[in-house]
């Protein structure tokens, strides 16, 4: 079964912050009461690093309506425990300007299982490519990420 892919020993990576107010800390704290604002300008992203090998499926957004992130582009690095590996496309997914949360299913890596471990990623880059606000600003209430963790290799 799919379960939360975000523990504390995940690691976040925003591309920028608007002030210590609204910091990455915010985006997986689960706290309806605060989020991470990013700066001015596109794209901006949220990176996450997980400590052992994951297969995420869906992916969850609550963001601010006005700051949303209408085309967001998800990027991941493969698991190779012999070498380190590139950014590779997964998917895209679209928004929509509203304030809810919003759930979007992930497709499946494309490569072939011999170049991978069942799937398995070691980070993954949420790249907002175009926001709803005039100056490109992305605000997230909430981030969730599901899928399976797979043994250390």
């Amino acid at each position: 079964m799919a379960a939360s892919l975000i523990t504390p020993e995940t690691k976040v990576k925003v591309s920028s912050t608007l002030d210590k107010s609204v910091g990455k800390k915010y985006l997986t704290d689960g706290s309806a009461e605060t989020c991470w604002t990013s700066g001015q300008g596109t794209p901006q992203y949220i990176q996450l690093a997980f400590p052992v090998p994951v297969t995420p499926t869906k992916v969850s957004l609550t963001f601010q309506g006005g700051f949303v992130g209408i085309r967001c582009a998800i990027h991941t690095r493969l698991h190779s425990p012999d070498q380190p590996s590139e950014w590779r496309f997964m998917t895209h997914v679209f928004p929509e300007d509203v304030n809810r949360r919003q759930t979007f299913d992930m497709s499946p890596i494309p490569d072939p299982p011999s170049e991978r471990t069942a799937g398995a990623v070691d980070q993954i880059k949420l790249v907002f490519e175009e926001s709803s606000d005039f100056f490109g600003r992305i605000t997230v209430y909430d981030l969730g990420l599901e899928g399976y963790t797979h043994a250390a290799v």
